[in-house]
């Protein structure tokens, strides 16, 4: 074959197979680790470290180039401001669909280009297909917990049409069994679970210091408007969110919408968070072109654990894209993204404005 590809290495297993499965076929392999973030103390640093040091070891196991490059102001700007701009604003955002589309297929694209690369290459489980209407997308992978596709649906047709997905057809399990088979160090190591700048999970302690800023206490309502006590900032909650609200009613209440510019934060019902509407903007088209009265049959997914649901879907002239759930769904919440399939295969996303 004799093709190059630049793969990212995580130092987990998954990205070490994919480099495997591509030096299997024939390509000329070289592995690249984003560094996107510094750390605020000595146990995040010496994860990255570790984290480093054992991409270092796969590239040495399967005799391959391995480089670090640096994405840290990048990241900073577009995906960590990003979050915190998002949360301050009342939203719940996804930074990895952005840092996947902003960060790190750029990262590797503008390393691909520097050695003369065909193409680029991941660890994620998705698989890249061709449509017959000539466009670019994604198609499910075998095992429905492990697949990412909802996380990648900004890539563009340039970015899909130059990458590839090893991983793809195979479960994890058998990941796993291919890293033991070959000896690679890493396969057994733990996936990551948490957003990668934040290993504490500690959303509002990182937000206030990131910003400076002590986020200000307000008021609960209901959805009449009533006051039912005290929030401690906005930046601590999200939509459908029942544990942590520390208000006793006598009966269970949950979040259903946070209010930014009057720093309130509405309580209602279980009911209350079901909503049969919602409201997309920054739609990326990925296996179609365009909606119109020929798209139908699509099922949207509003949150990663979601299972998709039928809807139907438009367009205005605004680029607000509408999608009208037959049953109402619960918890849609500002920020984060609405996937739309089609057969297994994306369709279009966009980011959740707001639901009704």
């Amino acid at each position: 074959m004799g093709k190059k590809v630049v793969i990212g290495l995580s130092g987990g297993v998954d990205s070490s197979v994919a480099a495997y499965l591509l030096k299997e076929k024939g390509y000329e392999c070289i592995g690249v680790t984003m560094r996107t973030w510094q750390p605020e103390n000595e146990g995040a640093l010496e994860n990255i470290l570790r984290a480093e040091e054992d991409a270092r070891m796969v590239a040495q196991h399967l005799d391959i180039p391995y480089h670090i490059v640096d994405f840290t102001k990048e990241f900073d700007s577009k995906i960590m401001k990003y979050f915190v701009d998002e949360y301050m604003e009342g939203r719940t955002p996804n930074p990895c669909t952005a840092c996947n589309h902003h960060i790190k297929w750029n990262a590797l694209m503008t390393v691909a280009e520097k050695f003369g690369a065909d193409y680029v290459a991941t660890g994620h489980y998705a698989r890249i297909i061709e449509l017959p209407n000539g466009r670019y997308s994604l198609m499910t992978t075998p095992t429905a917990n492990k697949d990412q596709t909802y996380a990648l649906f900004r890539l563009s047709q340039e970015q899909l049409a130059k990458t590839l997905m090893p991983v793809g057809e195979y479960t994890k399990d058998e990941i796993r069994d291919i890293a033991a088979r070959i000896g690679i160090s890493v396969a057994n190591k733990p996936d990551s679970q948490e957003i990668c700048f934040i290993p504490d999970n500690d959303y509002a302690g990182f937000i206030e210091r990131y910003t400076g800023v002590e986020v200000k206490p307000g008021n609960f309502i209901d959805v009449n408007g009533n006051i039912l006590g005290k929030h401690k900032g906005i930046i601590h909650y999200t939509v459908g969110q029942r544990k942590g609200l520390n208000i006793a009613l006598g009966h269970p209440v949950f979040v259903v919408e946070l209010r930014p510019e009057t720093n309130e934060v509405v309580l209602g019902s279980n009911e209350d968070v079901f909503s049969k509407v919602l409201y997309a903007d920054n739609v990326n088209f990925m296996g179609i072109s365009a909606i119109d009265e020929s798209v139908s049959g699509l099922k949207a997914k509003i949150r990663y654990a979601h299972k998709g649901a039928e809807c139907r879907v438009t367009i205005d002239s605004d680029g607000i894209m509408k999608c009208e759930f037959e049953e109402p769904q619960r918890a849609i919440t500002p920020g984060q993204a609405v996937v739309l399939y089609k057969d297994d295969v994306i369709a279009a996303g966009g980011t959740i404005i707001r639901a009704r």
